[in-house]
């Protein structure tokens, strides 16, 4: 196997770093990515100013409800306007959650996993709510 072939084997995705270094604590903003950059065919901007940004989000089974893997969202409103159940994981914490359609709550910032299994595919708006500390989501 040549070299090269070989370090790309091995080699994580930017999406894998990103994650694994959320999950050990020392993600930084540097390290920390616009879900828009980071997947943007599941994300896309709706509407944006300067007291939120509206973030429509695709998914399927097997993958995110509101991002990848560990990921941080500031303080938001979630829209979902399809019904799914959810492996949510928040502070080492598991939960199972069934979210009907047209859910909508309110969460402060957090920084958790939510994954689909079950249901279909997935469609939900996350409208981030742009106070002075505000930072985007991550993917």
């Amino acid at each position: 196997m040549a070299d090269e072939e070989c370090r790309n084997r091995h080699a994580l995705s930017r999406r894998q770093a990103v994650a694994l270094l959320a999950a050990l604590g020392i993600a930084d903003d540097g390290a920390a990515q616009d879900p828009l950059a980071v997947d943007p065919r599941s994300f896309r901007v709706v509407v944006e100013n300067e007291s939120v940004r509206v973030l429509e989000y695709k998914s399927r089974p097997g993958l995110g409800v509101c991002g990848q893997g560990l990921h941080f969202h500031p303080a938001h409103v979630t829209v979902s306007l399809t019904g799914a159940k959810l492996k949510k994981t928040e502070n080492g914490k598991v939960s199972l959650v069934d979210v009907p359609p047209g859910h909508v709550f309110y969460a402060p910032a957090e920084t958790h996993a939510a994954e689909v299994i079950g249901g279909s595919g997935t469609r939900t708006y996350i409208v981030e709510l742009k106070g002075r500390d505000w930072k985007p989501s991550t993917g």
